[in-house]
């Protein structure tokens, strides 16, 4: 017989399913590294399955072990892909989110929580994970610092905490303009807040009533607030509640105020004008060297007289001055010695004059009833309120345009509404259609002054008056 042929040894199952595992990880590392001369650094771990030259196959196996035991980790089988390519290479693992100092930052963290319907800074505190003796220690650092208290919906309040979860700072953006701050310092918690200048600009808007004075300043661009000032500044000249006619006509020009290309608010109106049945009434805003502001026309004759015409803004006129008016009560004929305003029950109620309040309190048919005097000559009376206003009492001093009550059905009334009475020296005349006195025009020390401004302002909004037109009809 020839010689035999020698067998190679066999290896434990095991250890072959080892090797092979490494040999896959291997290569799939050396395939991935992100390099462009991998193919020149590729290394290739050669397991060589087929008996080792040696006689003994006790040492086979101990070889085999070693081979395994040096590269069954992945670290180890890393290594070697490292050592290859020169080129780091991630752990899978800590690419999936296993620790790591970039997947758990350490260090001061802040976190936003938004002002829902029902938040109190106690509950949002909760969110946060901050303690209820934080929370007081912020809130009593300082009276300013109970801002914080008085949230919004919607409102954004930012924490910053330190590892062990303290409270570290808080802020929150008020508006556009303002944003407060609380910061821990050795002393406890200190509060600032940053405001920013706004940057004035003069904005002109002008419009044509088609049905409400509110729907046509809207169409304009024309906030509330302002179109509540454009009918207060002409008040004296033009009741809003029974004057206005289709077709009226109104400009304004006013302060607008933007941070960057944002529009932040608005303020002054600096002039307007308004056409009332064809007549046109003119407003300019003047500031004299006392630092008293008030409006005048254009001309320096003053707008203000010492009474306003109505005492409820935009309310409708549902009974008027008739000394023959069969009272819808009594159902008899009783003179109405003044003029009912029709309002929502709580409406405020306007003083129409400078004055002393006589009396407030309950006065018969009129109900709950305000009686103001001006000076000698002057007495209005405010009928059917609901309520006081706080403070209005017998003897109060009140100022033109100061809420004095709300309008209510109190006494002999059918429908919540106020009752209003002017009288000169003791005698009834219909408020609507009395002579009102004017108060003194500019002073001539400070004509010359107030001229070149209005001129400069009334000439501004003829100027733009055209662009504005051609724009609205484009």
């Amino acid at each position: 017989m020839g010689s035999q042929e020698k067998k190679s040894p066999r290896y434990p199952k095991s250890h072959i399913v080892a090797a092979s595992g490494i040999a896959a990880a291997l290569s799939i590392f050396l395939l991935v590294i992100p390099t462009t001369d991998v193919e020149a650094k590729r290394t290739f771990v050669q397991l060589e399955l087929q008996a080792p030259q040696s006689n003994s196959d006790h040492a086979s196996h101990q070889e085999l072990d070693a081979l395994v035991s040096e590269t069954v980790t992945l670290p180890k089988a890393l290594d070697i892909a490292r050592q290859a390519t020169d080129t780091p290479v991630a752990s899978p693992l800590l690419q999936a989110g296993a620790t790591d100092e970039e997947t758990a930052p350490s260090g001061p963290q802040w976190q936003s929580l938004t002002v829902a319907n029902g938040d109190t800074l106690s509950v949002l505190f909760e969110k946060a994970d901050l303690g209820v003796s934080t929370l007081h220690e912020v809130i009593n650092s300082s009276p300013e610092a109970k801002r914080f208290t008085r949230l919004r919906i919607g409102q954004v309040l930012e924490l910053q905490t330190n590892e062990a979860g303290e409270l570290l700072a808080m802020q929150s953006k008020l508006s556009d303009l303002e944003t407060i701050r609380i910061e821990r310092t050795e002393d406890g918690y200190s509060y600032s807040k940053e405001l920013i200048e706004p940057e004035v600009r003069e904005r002109y808007v002008q419009g044509t009533i088609d049905s409400s004075l509110f729907l046509a300043a809207q169409r304009a661009g024309l906030s509330h607030n302002l179109t509540m000032e454009m009918a207060g500044i002409f008040g004296y000249d033009v009741d809003f509640a029974r004057d206005i006619r289709q077709g009226d006509q109104f400009e304004v020009l006013y302060e607008q105020l933007n941070v960057g290309d944002k529009v932040v608010g608005s303020r002054n109106i600096l002039a307007a004008r308004f056409v009332n049945r064809g007549k046109a009434f003119t407003a300019v805003r003047y500031t004299d060297h006392n630092n008293f502001t008030s409006y005048y026309r254009a001309d320096g004759t003053s707008m203000r007289k010492a009474f306003i015409r109505t005492p409820v803004d935009f309310a409708r006129i549902s009974s008027r001055f008739n000394p023959g008016r069969l009272h819808p009560v009594l159902n008899r004929i009783r003179a109405h010695k003044g003029v009912d305003y029709a309002a929502a029950t709580g409406t405020p109620i306007k003083a129409t004059g400078d004055g002393r309040v006589v009396s407030a309190g309950r006065k018969g048919g009129y109900g709950n009833a305000v009686v103001i005097q001006h000076g000698q000559k002057y007495q209005t009376l405010y009928g059917h309120m609901v309520r006081f206003a706080s403070g209005i009492t017998a003897g109060t001093h009140v100022t033109q345009g100061q809420v004095i009550g709300y309008v209510g059905m109190t006494g002999l009334a059918t429908g919540p509404h106020l009752h209003y009475e002017f009288r000169i020296n003791g005698r009834h005349v219909d408020p609507l259609g009395v002579k009102l006195p004017v108060a003194d025009p500019i002073p001539q020390s400070e004509r010359t002054a107030f001229l070149g401004i209005s001129n400069k302002l009334m000439a501004s909004m003829d100027q733009r008056r055209p662009t504005q037109i051609a724009a609205q009809e484009q």
